[in-house]
């Protein structure tokens, strides 16, 4: 027998123009919403709903399988099929939505914050010479912004000066010149077997190398590295060592000492990447200053204001370098934006930057507290003060199928295999939650997400 009764389906099928099996998907849907279907209701089996339905066994397996893309209902063999239940409906981006690919950071719904950014800007803006700013300027910043990036820098490093420090449109673009710079084609750089895809890309068009280092929980591994300057000698080092994307860990102070004891010794470049940095409260040394001479340290403002303040600095081991990168620097860039350095420049000045940066530090702990609640029972690898977390699936979720089944939810996350520099990624995902999305929406995603994880279901699983 049925476990639900359908006879009022036979009437609306009748009457219904459009092909039945889509008929039967809005049926599921409007007895939900009605309250005649309950979540983890039992439905009838293909045979059961096609005998009582009089349609054949075809039809009712195409509605059940519409009925589960817009996830209504789940079908596992064994188990039979079951009212997964309403959740929030969130559109993707081009169609507005949960997007939690890009790693933004979360946009604090704080107006007095908002005016203040505001009035900044229009002060800068009414004083400024607009002439000078849409001229050409020198490599690196003026004088007074490069005074600033030092300015900025030395909350991580004590003791820079402007005269090592490079403004840069984007530490995408810094990126880009020192690997240009550090290797030529066909050679190699050591980075963590899980890395910046935007490095895979850099790599990719330079015709460079990526030498994967496997990660354990202090980062990346200081014997891998050491085997690597060994056997394939490598002529840089890449880290991303603080909130590192994808995976959120910080490298201890233990390995970063060792890692950078192993570049010491076969002189290795190390090239930084320190985006995240600003958000923690505490942070081990960065290897800048365990290894001053080799380290080309990198920061910006994408990862604590906004992706586009295309802003950043770079500070080079010395002078004499800093010139050399500059001469790479300006031959993809030409030069970063006088305006938009101007904006860095007086934000950082007035204060206003480090408000900023405090208001998305607290909505950061705001939405991991949600992340940790809705994601309780899960093995989520996260950070307090960060904006993006990574999500081993310990279900019978394929990596692939369940991106794919989030996305036809409205909610958009990264596979682990836009990460992997080894050829083999483990099954996770990274789930931003900055961006755009409210804190509402974030947390409305983060339920669909547990949802999901709790409630496994195969989108081309037979169902029986």
């Amino acid at each position: 027998m049925p476990a639900i009764k359908t006879t009022h389906w036979r009437r609306r099928l009748a009457a219904s123009d459009q092909p039945a099996y889509l008929s039967i998907a809005d049926l599921i849907d409007e007895d939900l919403k009605s309250g005649r279907l309950a979540p983890r209701d039992r439905l009838p089996t293909l045979r059961e709903l096609a005998s009582e339905l009089q349609l054949n066994y075809t039809t009712v397996a195409r509605a059940y399988a519409e009925a589960r893309r817009r996830g209504l209902i789940d079908s596992r063999p064994g188990m039979g099929t079951h009212v997964r239940g309403l959740r929030p409906a969130l559109p993707l981006r081009g169609g507005s939505g949960a997007e939690m690919t890009m790693n933004l950071p979360p946009e604090p719904d704080d107006p007095a914050l908002l005016a203040r950014l505001h009035e900044s800007a229009a002060a800068l803006l009414a004083r400024a010479d607009l002439y000078a700013l849409l001229r050409y300027q020198d490599f690196g910043g003026s004088a007074e912004d490069r005074d600033t990036g030092a300015e900025w820098l030395r909350a991580r490093l004590p003791g820079t000066q402007a005269a090592q420090v490079l403004v840069c449109p984007g530490i995408h673009s810094a990126l880009t010149a020192l690997v240009s710079q550090l290797a030529r084609p066909g050679e190699g750089i050591c980075a963590e077997a899980l890395t910046y895809p935007g490095l895979k890309a850099i790599a990719t068009q330079l015709g460079v190398t990526l030498h994967p280092l496997p990660l354990d929980d202090e980062g990346p591994s200081a014997a891998a590295f050491e085997q690597a300057c060994r056997s394939v000698a490598p002529k840089a080092l890449y880290l991303n060592p603080t909130l590192q994307n994808p995976t959120t860990l910080t490298v201890s102070r233990a390995r970063r000492e060792a890692l950078a004891d192993v570049a010491l010794r076969y002189s290795i470049p190390i090239i930084e990447d320190d985006a995240y940095a600003m958000l923690p409260r505490e942070v081990p040394l960065p290897l800048a200053q365990l290894a001053p001479e080799l380290t080309y340290y990198l920061s910006g403002f994408s990862k604590c204001l906004g992706a586009g303040l295309r802003s950043a600095y770079v500070r080079a081991p010395n002078e004499r370098l800093a010139q050399r990168l500059a001469g790479a620097l300006r031959a993809t860039t030409v030069m970063a934006s006088p305006i938009t350095n101007a904006l860095a420049t007086r934000w950082v000045r007035d204060g206003s930057a480090q408000a900023m940066l405090e208001s998305i530090r607290a909505e950061c702990e705001a939405r991991q507290a949600l992340a940790a609640r809705h994601l309780a029972g899960h093995a989520v690898w996260a950070q307090p003060e960060g904006f993006h977390l990574w999500l081993p699936l310990a279900s019978s979720w394929s990596v692939v199928e369940f991106a794919s089944y989030l996305r036809t939810q409205g909610v958009a996350v990264v596979a682990s295999a836009a990460f992997a520099t080894d050829a083999d990624p483990p099954d996770a995902v990274r789930i931003c939650l900055g961006g755009p999305l409210s804190r509402a929406d974030c947390e409305h995603a983060l339920r669909l997400i547990a949802d999901t994880l709790d409630h496994p279901q195969h989108p081309h699983a037979t169902v029986m």
